[in-house]
């Protein structure tokens, strides 16, 4: 093979022995049909030792034409190539691969000492290859400081958009790499889940005049003028309901506003207070008052009517809407994270349960889904800031409104993609477990998000 070319794609198969014959047929073909891909120029198939335990091994090797390529054909030729392999053999094959890339470091470098500082191994390189500390002792400038803190912000190069870029428009890619091995040119997959969560609940939830208002000027207060105009808005609009109330036949005569309103708001405590099951919640539009009825608490678990009883849901009442909510909105916003942290485990311990027979452990499931959750929250970060980029450039709502239906329907497409090229499986299966899947994802989401709810309600 030449040596003149890009990276090595290895691939390695071992089936058992009853296979034999249709496996050298299959590795032929795939030998053939490799040359005329654009990106290889020379293939090599070559016999392992056989071992003891009567199965034949064979080693495939793909010479590519530079970096470009072999990132193109591992998504696309090399992904298929295992997938046919594992949908034709089954659970007879094993099936492994790797990268080679020519090592082009220098022998040694001229440093003062030609060991690291920090574990003492022999230098090549400006860096040690065991603990990875830079092989340069001198301390850096402020500059340098800088420039190393942000360096992977700014440079197209590096980790970060090495990360973002595949995460982004190649489904499953990340989990791929990283289960072969292929993991330095990458952010660690948690690093990248909770950086990529703080930026979108940043993004989403941070108001900065309502969390920095100190560095805000205080709004001013209305004018008499403004409070009479508002006034007489709202009793506009409240006469305008109360004019669609008549049209109902729900209330009657030619009493005034004051009368009607009254005549509605008692109705509606009637109907509240004939209701005998559950937790019947009625607030005093003039007091503010919570008036809690426990109803039937018998069907509810003991746990929960031990924690939630009437007078207590009383008192949390009285204290949400002391404040408009506001309070009991920031301890819910608080809990969501924690809520989707839960919700990883769970989805992973699904995944173990679909995919039984893939010889994979749980903490390669539970990386799978750490990797689908930061897709998800760049995905929703990307869409709220081409929101209100468009908002303020004045983009017609027609293109705004087909890019987020798009990008909406980009994420459960992703999913699916994501599940056949991390687990090789066919269409029709994937499509089987990716509805299993979705359906323990609406339904756990659900569960977490109750708990975080819960959570904030005693917590307020």
């Amino acid at each position: 093979m030449t040596t003149s070319a890009g990276p090595l794609y290895e691939l390695t198969l071992s089936v058992e022995r009853g296979f034999a014959a249709e496996f050298e047929a299959w590795l032929s073909e795939l030998a053939e049909t490799s040359l005329q891909q654009p990106g290889i120029v020379d293939t090599r198939v070559f016999a392992l030792s056989e071992n003891a335990d009567e199965r034949v091994t064979r080693t495939c090797q793909f010479q590519c034409v530079d970096e470009n390529a072999a990132d193109e054909l591992v998504d696309g030729f090399f992904a298929d190539a295992d997938a046919q392999a594992a949908q034709q053999f089954g659970d007879s094959v094993i099936i492994s691969s790797r990268l080679l890339r020519e090592d082009s470091s220098p022998e040694l470098v001229s440093f003062e000492n030609p060991n690291c500082l920090n574990c003492g191994t022999r230098l090549r390189g400006q860096y040690c290859g065991v603990c990875g500390q830079r092989a340069r002792n001198r301390l850096i400038s402020l500059w340098q400081l800088v420039s190393e803190a942000f360096g992977d912000l700014f440079e197209i190069d590096s980790r970060l958009w090495r990360t973002l870029i595949p995460l982004l428009s190649r489904p499953g890619r990340l989990t791929r790499d990283y289960l072969e091995g292929r993991r330095a040119r990458y952010m660690p997959p948690f690093r990248t889940y909770l950086v990529l969560s703080v930026i979108f609940f940043v993004v989403a939830f941070f108001d900065p005049r309502d969390d920095l208002s100190l560095l805000f000027e205080p709004e001013p207060e209305p004018t008499p003028e403004e409070l009479a105009e508002e006034q007489s808005e709202a009793e506009e609009a409240k006469q305008e309901v109360l004019d669609e109330l008549a049209k109902e036949g729900i209330i009657v005569g030619d009493t005034d506003v004051e009368e009607q309103a009254e005549a509605v708001h008692e109705a509606i405590e009637q109907v509240t207070e004939t209701d005998d099951g559950g937790f019947n919640i009625q607030i005093d539009d003039d007091t503010g008052d919570c008036n809690v009825n426990g109803g039937d608490l018998s069907e509810l678990p003991e746990w929960f009517k031990r924690r939630f009883t009437p007078e207590r849901l009383e008192r949390v009442c009285e204290r949400v809407t002391m404040d408009g909510g506001k309070t009991f909105l920031d301890l819910l916003l608080d809990n969501i994270p924690v809520a989707l942290i839960v919700l990883l485990p769970l989805m992973a311990l699904v995944l173990k349960i679909l995919y039984p027979l893939s010889r994979r452990y749980f903490v390669e499931h539970l990386l799978f889904v750490v990797h689908y959750h930061a897709f998800f929250f760049l995905i929703l970060t990307l869409q709220i800031l081409f929101a209100r980029i468009t908002v303020t450039l004045q983009v017609p709502g027609t293109v705004v409104t087909l890019a987020i239906v798009a990008a909406a329907f980009y994420i459960p497409v992703y999913l699916y993609i994501a599940m056949r090229r991390v687990y090789g499986q066919g269409r029709v299966l994937t499509f089987l477990k990716y509805v299993g899947l979705v359906i323990s994802y609406s339904v756990g989401a659900t569960l977490t998000m109750l708990g975080a709810v819960l959570f904030a309600l005693v917590a307020v």
